[in-house]
């Protein structure tokens, strides 16, 4: 079962839009645990397949031993159509390990499983003996399966030997230190600036009419010899701003995202935002029943359950779908005053660009305000601003989803497992959102981290299709 060390030799990636990383060298061994991380579209799931000689990098080596044999389980599992999500991996898995690998490569293989084959997964990967290679987001799997991070960024990857929570202090630390180096910088640019400007000026006084204004040719002398000297002075100064700003660009800090809600819609007059008794929801026959839940004013609470449990049909419910047959007394807000977010942000009108989904949800703004809201979140180019939806990452479709629940806030916001299929920059950006959002949430997730984060008040599961409160979460 075990293997010789895989060599990857001066590997690099090139797409014809883009460069994925270039010159990466590593000697994967036996029993090595790695999680590759990085953006949506940086090249993990290439270099994966790299690994494991399906196919070949741009430029670059790599020799597989003889001796290796691959379990292999792509992210997008073609067969098994009539499959849930979990039932195709656990299929998909299970003819992986019947190869007895020695290397088990796995990609996003959390995506779409809920809490029950979660953990069964966590603990097979636990248990598993040989090599294991990852491509994931999921915090969880990142904090017990691995001990290595690969992280693609900048068309470099970063390799780092420790816990994953130990790369992340690692992680701040860095970023804090750089935004040291970037506030030291910003100081020398302006002190630099200034001294450009007070030399200008200086050399520009100096060619007045002076002690000597009556001999011409003096005159004339000094003021060629003084613009030389200033003009050299200018010179240096201007070639230390230079390589103060090339020193500032190489500082590439993360983008943050700071948004603005609309104030309003975040207030009722009500105690009760969401009021449910003796609830039942469902199609020709319930599928859930006995619903009793109250959620107030910018409370937060998350809805836990098996997939096909009933989760999403709770929702549907709480929206006033049509199809949704519902009993008891249901209070929820109107329509128009509940926000949805699914994890493939497919309410999206596709053929719309970036800038008319907002014009056409808010009535008053200007271009420059669009233009203004759009930038914090991080859509600043012009292509990027016209860009049509079909034509967005999942990563930009949650941005713009995001800025839309921003530009015209939502009294109640559903949520329903957004953080599948989006990097861990994204995750980040849906956290530092969510946490300032100021209305009332409801979340299906399974990702107990992403829970906690956004700071969940109050939490429901779904057995034997009832909902019931869970007292310890």
């Amino acid at each position: 079962m075990s293997h010789q060390p895989i060599i990857l030799k001066n590997i690099s990636v090139y797409f014809p839009h883009k460069t994925c990383f270039e010159h990466f060298s590593k000697q994967i061994n036996y029993g090595s645990r790695i999680a590759i991380i990085g953006k949506n579209g940086s090249g993990k799931s290439t270099l994966l397949k790299i690994i494991q000689g399906l196919v070949e990098p741009s430029q670059g080596q790599v020799h597989i031993p003889h001796n290796t044999t691959f379990g292999y389980v792509p992210q997008v599992i073609s067969n098994h159509h009539d499959l849930s999500g979990g039932q195709r991996l656990n299929a998909a898995l299970t003819a992986a390990l019947a190869k007895d690998p020695s290397v088990l490569c796995l990609d996003e293989p959390t995506n779409h499983l809920d809490a029950s084959n979660r953990k069964s997964l966590m603990r097979m990967l636990q248990a598993f003996h040989g090599t294991l290679i990852v491509v994931s987001h999921d915090v969880e799997l990142l904090r017990t399966c691995v001990d290595e991070i690969w992280h693609i960024d900048d068309e470099e990857i970063a390799c780092f030997t420790g816990q994953y929570d130990d790369y992340v202090r690692e992680q701040r630390t860095a970023l804090q230190t750089k935004i040291q180096q970037r506030e030291s910088l910003d100081k020398a640019q302006r002190k630099a600036k200034s001294a450009v400007q007070a030399e200008q000026k200086r050399a520009a006084g100096s060619q007045r009419v002076n002690a000597y204004e009556n001999d011409k040719v003096l005159r004339g002398a000094m003021k060629e010899k003084g613009a030389r000297t200033a003009g050299k002075k200018v010179g240096k100064l201007n070639e230390t701003k230079e390589h103060i700003d090339a020193q500032r660009k190489e500082l590439r800090l993360p983008e943050i995202i700071t948004p603005k809600f609309s104030l309003t819609a975040a207030h009722g007059g009500s105690k009760f935002l969401v009021t449910i008794t003796n609830g039942a929801c469902g199609y020709k026959n319930p599928v859930l029943t006995n619903i009793h839940i109250t959620i107030g004013p910018g409370e937060r609470v998350a809805i836990l359950g098996d997939n096909g449990s009933g989760k999403s049909t709770l929702f549907k419910a709480i929206q006033g779908d049509a199809l949704v047959i519902r009993s008891g007394e249901w209070h929820v807000p109107k329509q128009e005053e509940i926000g949805y977010l699914g994890q493939h942000y497919d309410t999206l009108p596709a053929e719309s660009t970036v800038f008319e989904i907002i014009q056409h949800h808010v009535i008053g703004w200007t271009d420059a305000d669009i233009r203004r809201h759009l930038n914090d979140f991080l859509f600043r180019k012009n292509e990027e601003v016209m860009a049509k939806v079909k034509a967005l990452s999942g990563g930009e479709k949650a941005r713009l989803s995001l800025a839309l629940i921003a530009a015209k806030t939502p009294r109640l916001l559903l949520l329903d497992e957004i953080t599948n299929n989006v990097d861990l920059e994204t995750r980040e950006h849906i956290i530092e959102v969510l946490k300032e959002y100021p209305g009332a949430i409801i979340v299906i997730s399974h990702d107990q981290d992403f829970l906690t984060r956004i700071n969940i008040d109050k939490s429901y599961s779904i057995n034997d299709e009832e909902l019931k409160p869970i007292i310890d979460f």
